[in-house]
């Protein structure tokens, strides 16, 4: 609709740089309507470059629904959706508030999948924070079974969508790319809008990365380091959670054995007479012994689910220094086509031996020596392509250059993000496990 396009055309205009933000809360009040919509597209539009997105907007993954349509084979497609709610947080002196009703509407896991790959593309210096798994890896015998539509397995889900929105929107420059935006607020239309960007063809292939890592000469010894970082961090967590998923199988099966010693107590309370009591009472504390796993493994899966999704930053880590290592090789060829065509004006000048078995030697002893017109040709084009190869090295070298240097920042907060994430993961882990031991 008309509308819709002129909110798509806001969100994509350049935003204001100034540090405040200019918005009058008596019209932020966001609800279903395209109009309250474009103010809420005005708002994120004028958030300043020293602002983040996450520290005026709330986004939150509410609700999961599981639906069905029929493909155009007549085969039912059957899959989940998630409910996204934006709301605008305005500052009532120190105390941020929420304001108005939330903007929501619904997405496939498929579309978050389009989405981050779309982020990947448009921000590769970034680790671009990872979605949560699509099914079930490192899981303790007891998990085995359950499948990607599972209850508790969407729910789990669906906060680790929540948690990726969250980090997006946290970021300075993730969280102010407008087709981020309007993957929260855009109902209709955002597949064709993404795809319009052609982020798809920019996609670097897994040969061409391949290529790169095995005919790099000079690879840079930060990023060489950095991915073996990567690696031993996606190591280490993989050891720890499957460390982990072993004693949760042994604790989980001693609990539940527990209940076979209820049974046998309270079928003993109506044998013996004195005892009794005791007995039924023994009885029912091993029942309650035996059902109190369920909520305490239900708790560590959470923090399994939040440790776990560091695996997959490791792999964004690597995917940063693939990356890099594309663009160091498209320098080196470059540079090494340059230093091929000033050889060969060289050579035709008279200031570079020719090689003994080259076409043009053997051409000249054959036909004998160029004619001054051809070689002035020649001369004349070799000029045009050494001027075309300086400008790509030159090119190539800022792009690699400032690719790097944001790459590097970005490691930087990436391991504060990691250190202050993990101390509190584990933390959380230890209370856990001291709540548990002293029932």
């Amino acid at each position: 609709t008309e509308t819709n396009t002129e909110i798509v055309n806001m969100a994509v205009s350049s935003p204001d740089d100034s540090d405040s933000l200019r918005y009058d809360s008596d019209d932020i009040s966001i609800g279903g309507d395209d109009s309250k919509i474009s103010n809420l597209f005005n708002f994120v539009r004028d958030i300043s470059k020293n602002n983040k997105l996450s520290d005026h907007v709330e986004i939150l993954v509410s609700e999961h629904e599981k639906r069905s349509e029929t493909g155009s084979m007549g085969m039912k497609d059957v899959f989940t959706t998630y409910l996204i709610e934006v709301r605008i947080r305005e500052e009532n002196g120190r105390k941020r508030q929420v304001a108005g009703n939330p903007s929501s509407l619904w997405r496939r896991y498929s579309e978050f999948e389009m989405l981050r790959n779309y982020l990947v593309v448009t921000f590769p210096y970034v680790i671009v924070p990872p979605l949560p798994e699509k099914r079930m890896t490192i899981m303790w015998q007891q998990m085995s079974t359950v499948d990607h539509f599972d209850a508790d397995f969407i729910e789990r889900r669906r906060v680790g969508l929540e948690t990726f929105l969250q980090r997006v929107a946290s970021h300075e420059e993730m969280g102010r790319d407008h087709l981020f935006h309007t993957f929260m607020l855009q109902d209709e239309n955002w597949r064709e809008t993404i795809v319009g960007t052609g982020f798809q063809s920019k996609q670097d292939s897994r040969l061409k990365n391949l290529n790169a890592s095995f005919r790099l000469k000079k690879p840079d010894k930060r990023f060489e380091g950095l991915k073996i970082y990567a690696q031993e961090l996606r190591n280490n967590i993989s050891a720890i959670l499957k460390t982990r998923a072993k004693l949760a199988g042994t604790l989980y099966g001693i609990h539940k054995i527990h209940g076979n010693y209820g049974r046998v107590f309270s079928e003993w309370s109506g044998i013996e007479k004195e005892m009794g009591d005791g007995l039924q009472s023994a009885g029912h504390f091993m029942d309650a012994y035996k059902d109190y796993i369920d909520d305490f493994m239900n708790e560590e899966e959470q923090i399994s689910d939040q440790l776990k999704e560091y695996i997959y930053f490791a792999d964004s880590l690597k995917a940063v220094c693939r990356k890099q290592e594309v663009m160091q090789y498209e320098l080196e060829k470059s540079e090494e086509l340059l230093s091929s065509k000033r050889y060969q004006r060289d050579q035709l000048l008279g200031k570079a031996p020719s090689k003994t078995l080259s076409l043009q030697g053997m051409r000249s002893k054959i036909f004998g020596p160029e004619k001054p017109e051809v070689k002035d040709a020649r001369l004349r084009q070799l000029e045009d392509q050494i001027e075309e190869a300086e400008e790509a090295v030159l090119r190539n070298q800022s792009e690699t250059m400032s690719f790097m240097e944001h790459a590097l920042s970005e490691v930087e907060r990436f391991k504060k993000q990691k250190g202050s994430d993990l101390k509190e993961l584990f933390i959380s882990y230890a209370v856990l496990q001291i709540k548990m031991a002293k029932r």
